[in-house]
């Protein structure tokens, strides 16, 4: 049986829990008119910026480091495509398409995210 301390406990643990998937629920349903922009980011330096609801053709990106990433982007989602990383954790992350969703190469120290950007602001399109 539970005593009354656990329950406490355990109700405010689920309440942690549904707050945290509200918030990210709400966060990434925010913005419903913002593009959404990619950010290719190597050692904590922005490299590129795209707009991948702009993109019209796909295009790879090859960042170099330590080891070698490539990027593809193509119309509405960006991902890792190859990498020469020993774990490849990166390229079986998958397609990115949301706000708010991240893959990164620990080992290349790169990451890419997407962001939400309004339109009244100007982005160059890669």
């Amino acid at each position: 049986m539970l005593k009354k301390g656990d329950l406490i406990i355990l109700g405010f643990a689920i309440i942690l829990i549904a707050a945290s998937f509200i918030g990210v629920s709400i966060y990434k349903s925010s913005g419903e008119n913002a593009r959404k922009i990619a950010v290719i980011i190597k050692d904590n330096q922005e490299i590129k910026r795209i707009d991948i609801d702009a993109v019209s053709e796909p295009m790879e990106i090859t960042v170099l480091g330590e080891y070698n990433d490539i990027v593809l982007v193509e119309k509405g989602r960006i991902r890792f495509k190859e990498a020469d990383c020993p774990d490849k954790v990166c390229v079986n992350t998958g397609w990115l398409t949301e706000k708010g969703d991240m893959a990164v190469c620990l080992p290349n120290k790169t990451m890419i995210k997407i962001e939400g950007q309004s339109d009244d602001v100007d982005i160059v399109t890669y």
